[in-house]
């Protein structure tokens, strides 16, 4: 059995979902996983089993890492997302290919970007996201990102299909929300797909179902 390895994580599930998915097939307790995949983004999720691989997952977060995101335009949500409450930007003027093209040039190199609220960074110990369920209010500070490359594959009012590649630490909600807000028109992640970490690529991960079958034939 590999000591880590990719799993292909669907929408739905949280990565933590997965992760005892496969303690339950294993029945291994520890097993880690780097990068979290918020439940609504699908793609590559790499997962450590045993001590010694769990121990290296912190090297795997570091690595570069490549998405497709669509953004849906002229929209914001509290949660950066679609599955936020959302609320309608009067749009003046439709923004052309090119002022989108500008937009995401701008954001190309090391950055600033301020994390979701709705996110599982620490404030004080606790999620981020905890805090503003609780009734909170939340500050979170910028924070300095590396985004390497954005390449526009698809534009129609109001979507906007990219693919990033990025160091580690980018929140790509926030890159949707700043796109958006660059062009002056709001903006939220509507689907995302993490299709590579480091050298594990999305045609190389194996569903948890995959995984079990392998596990059991040995």
């Amino acid at each position: 059995m590999l000591d880590i390895f990719s799993v292909y994580k669907p929408k739905g599930p949280t990565s933590h979902d997965i992760i005892d998915q496969l303690r339950k097939i294993t029945g291994i307790k520890r097993i880690g996983h780097a990068g979290t995949l918020d439940p609504l983004a699908s793609g590559v999720l790499v997962v450590g089993i045993g001590r010694e691989a769990t121990k290296k997952l912190g090297e795997a977060v570091k690595k570069e890492k490549e998405y497709v995101a669509t953004i849906r335009l002229g929209e914001e949500s509290i949660t950066d997302d679609k599955e936020g409450e959302k609320k309608q930007h009067e749009v003046e003027k439709i923004p052309t290919l090119e002022d989108v093209q500008s937009a995401c040039a701008g954001f190309i190199g090391n950055i600033r970007q301020m994390p979701p609220v709705y996110s599982s960074v620490k404030v004080r110990g606790k999620p981020a996201y905890r805090r503003v369920r609780n009734g909170e209010k939340v500050q979170l500070g910028l924070r300095e990102v590396e985004i390497k490359e954005i390449e526009i594959t698809s534009y129609s009012w109001p979507l906007l299909t990219i693919r990033a590649v990025t160091g580690s630490g980018v929140y790509i909600r926030s890159l949707a929300r700043d796109i958006g807000e660059t062009l002056g028109v709001s903006g939220y992640l509507q689907e995302l797909e993490r299709t590579r970490v480091g050298e594990f690529t999305i045609d190389r991960a194996t569903s948890v179902e995959e995984f079990g079958s392998n596990c059991h034939a040995e």
